[in-house]
């Protein structure tokens, strides 16, 4: 089994009201490079990261740009999952940047349920369906195709799910969003 990941961080950061924030320092690292290098130590086909017009520097990782950040989410994930195709895969796990939390443990978890190209797997605090999620290759069409900022959402509604610690699914939106995220690493 060939999977890429794909991790999106080319957002506009609108509600961050203090830069751009996946370079904004946590514990020792950018906040986008945690989840950056959590997905690095995965033994996977690729590592893909999809970024903005951003001067941050993605360490051994492809690097896809998103020249049309305005387009929404949607377009970062068709990009992602265009490149990782060109690699001959039978599956992208797609995550966000600003979630520094997840744990390795958890996406192998997410790829332990990988069954064929109909695969479809979202993590879930226990209320909502949300990334980092797993496709298999039925869905690359699909995924190529959307449209607007909402990403997968919709077609997470249909995911099998696997159970996280909500502290792990939490992403950094806003300024205080970070300020308790740093809190986390003191403590």
């Amino acid at each position: 089994m060939k999977i890429a990941a794909v991790l999106l961080a080319a957002g506009r950061s609108e509600r961050f009201a203090d830069g751009d924030k996946l370079a904004a320092p946590l514990g020792g690292l950018s906040l986008g490079l945690h989840a950056a290098r959590t997905l690095a130590a995965l033994p996977l086909s690729g590592h893909i990261v999809v970024t903005g017009p951003r001067g941050m520097a993605w360490p051994d990782v492809t690097v896809v740009p998103n020249d049309r950040r305005d387009a929404g989410m949607a377009r970062s994930i068709a990009l992602g999952v265009a490149a990782a195709r060109r690699t001959d895969i039978d599956a992208v796990l797609i995550a966000l940047a600003d979630m520094p939390f997840v744990s390795v443990e958890h996406l192998e978890r997410l790829i332990a349920c990988y069954r064929g190209p109909d695969t479809l797997v979202a993590s879930s605090d226990g209320v909502i369906r949300m990334p980092p999620a797993l496709f298999g290759a039925a869905w690359f069409d699909t995924l190529e195709t959307l449209s607007g900022d909402r990403g997968a959402r919709a077609m997470l509604e249909q995911a099998e799910i696997v159970l996280a610690d909500p502290a792990e699914l939490h992403d950094v939106d806003r300024v205080a969003d970070l300020e308790a995220a740093r809190g986390r690493f003191q403590g």
